[in-house]
């Protein structure tokens, strides 16, 4: 073995960097979609609200499927091979969608994008075209929602192989951020590779968004191949920085001994006994539909109430000053760490305070409708304080699992929650895309509102007592603070 230099390197950082920009890539491919489904695909297609709420539903409960098995399938494969298959599987589904064009027109029997278009809506072919157009999206969608649902997993396994316990919350928080970079990203760049090569007559343009920000993640496993191997194999790091990301392994390991690995271990069954476990699977049936809805929607809501397409650079503004507004979530760490170092609270007691704050804030979506009468602003801004305190519920509803369960169970009741938010989140984008059809139609009135406006302020009420619903029923199943002992 060579002989290492004294001086610490850093290598460790390089790998976070890497993780950060894989779930930059994730968050930008899931949006490409969402940010040309309204204005570029629909029209060709003869999508309904209802056809791309379906694609949305769907993509929802296989991602929560997928993520169910997502960590055993890594551990089994390792880091490095299971990042290349994680990252290799969503690019390839992303790049796929690109192609759903091209087999419509194979299926149903047309010539080309003109002759998809022209069909008279309403007829049997314009029908034809949507349903069969729909299920190929649909299986370009699975196997991008597929890939995925390995990201976050994969990549915290990396970051406790990199660095130090005391260390991990700090990388983690960094390459967590390249999800609202994603969405930061996304609402500038995806409508206006779009409208480029629609102008420059390459298909009807959002062909090549999907196939460009899909290459992303191939250009990334190259990168990934070079430079990752386990710290104890890597060139890249001395002994200096090895025994640095190592200087807690003796004390782990009689932790996780008498922690998780020499406890009885839980059954699926078993865990799903406890009240504590319906605790978090309600708290996530609540509110990850509200997330999904937000990611998924906002861009439509623009073009339908506000008639502005996603390519109109006040579109792209609006979408990213919604995102920027949404990393204030950050504050969802430091509040229940206050109630119980200042104020004395056990975790449980702390975290249920500061979710009970945070449950608060999406009531104000009840307000983005009616002020959306007076300028556009208004129900981003709103949105985007919503979403803020949908990331810093999540951030908290998570941990209430650490907080009551041994280590062995927690995979176990994290993938039972997930899944139970993915349901959620398949019924409210399938439910909205049938209301909002159904809205259009008949000219439905609501509050003052008629048609569009007035399903997006249904769902609008839905999202701003979800929280409250979610956080009262959690309280309910456990009122105080009772960690399990198997």
């Amino acid at each position: 073995m060579k002989t290492r230099p004294n001086k610490m390197t850093n290598f460790r950082w390089t790998i976070c960097f890497m993780l950060f920009m894989a779930t930059t890539i994730n968050y930008m491919d899931r949006q490409v979609l969402s940010l040309t489904w309204k204005d570029f695909i629909a029209p060709e297609f003869h999508w309904t609200d209802t056809d791309y709420g379906f694609i949305a539903g769907v993509f929802a409960i296989v991602y929560a499927l997928g993520m169910l098995f997502a960590g055993r399938v890594i551990d089994w494969m390792g880091t490095r091979k299971g990042y290349l298959w994680t990252i290799g599987i969503w690019s390839l589904g992303a790049c796929l969608h690109a192609f759903c064009g091209i087999a419509t027109e194979w299926w149903v029997g047309v010539d080309n994008v003109e002759a998809l278009k022209q069909a008279e809506t309403g007829s049997a072919l314009a029908l034809s075209i949507a349903t069969v157009s729909v299920y190929f999206f649909i299986a370009a969608r699975c196997i991008l929602a597929i890939g995925e649902a390995g990201n976050f997993p994969v990549a915290t396994k990396v970051a406790a192989e990199y660095f130090p316990k005391k260390d991990r919350a700090f990388p983690t928080s960094i390459y967590n951020s390249g999800a609202a970079i994603g969405a930061l990203i996304a609402p500038v760049s995806i409508p206006t590779l779009a409208s480029y090569f629609r102008d420059l007559g390459v298909g009807n343009g959002w062909e090549m968004a999907f196939v460009i920000i899909g290459a992303l993640g191939f250009v990334w496993m190259g990168f990934w191949v070079f430079l990752y191997k386990r710290p104890r194999e890597s060139r890249w790091v001395n002994e200096a920085e090895l025994a640095y990301i190592e200087q807690n392994e003796e004390e782990e390991e009689p932790q996780a001994s008498s922690e998780g690995e020499n406890l009885p271990k839980m059954s699926f069954l078993q865990c799903i006994r406890y009240k504590q476990a319906w605790a978090f699977a309600v708290g996530k049936f609540l509110t990850d539909g509200i997330w999904w809805f937000f990611l998924f929607w906002t861009p439509a809501y623009l073009s339908d109430v506000y008639h502005l397409p996603s390519n109109a650079p006040m579109a792209q503004l609006l979408i990213f000053v919604l995102y920027a507004i949404t990393m204030l979530s950050i504050i969802g760490g430091w509040l229940p760490t206050y109630f119980v170092e200042k104020k004395g609270m056990n975790p449980y007691k702390g975290r249920m305070r500061a979710m009970l704050i945070f449950a608060f804030f999406p009531i104000i979506t009840l307000l983005a409708q009616p002020l959306g009468a007076y300028s556009y602003w208004y129900p981003i801004i709103i949105i985007g304080i919503a979403g803020a305190a949908h990331q810093a519920w999540s951030s908290n509803i998570y941990c209430t699992v650490s907080d009551m369960f041994p280590q062995n169970a927690i995979a176990t009741i994290i993938g039972f929650g997930g899944m139970a938010g993915g349901i959620g989140s398949s019924l409210i984008n399938m439910g909205s895309g049938v209301l909002f059809d159904y809205a259009a139609n008949t000219q439905l009135a609501f509050m003052g509102f008629t048609g569009k406006p007035a399903g997006y302020f249904i769902i609008f009420c839905i999202c701003s007592v979800a929280y409250l619903i979610g956080w009262i029923i959690m309280k309910a199943l456990v009122p105080e603070y009772k960690p399990i002992k198997p």
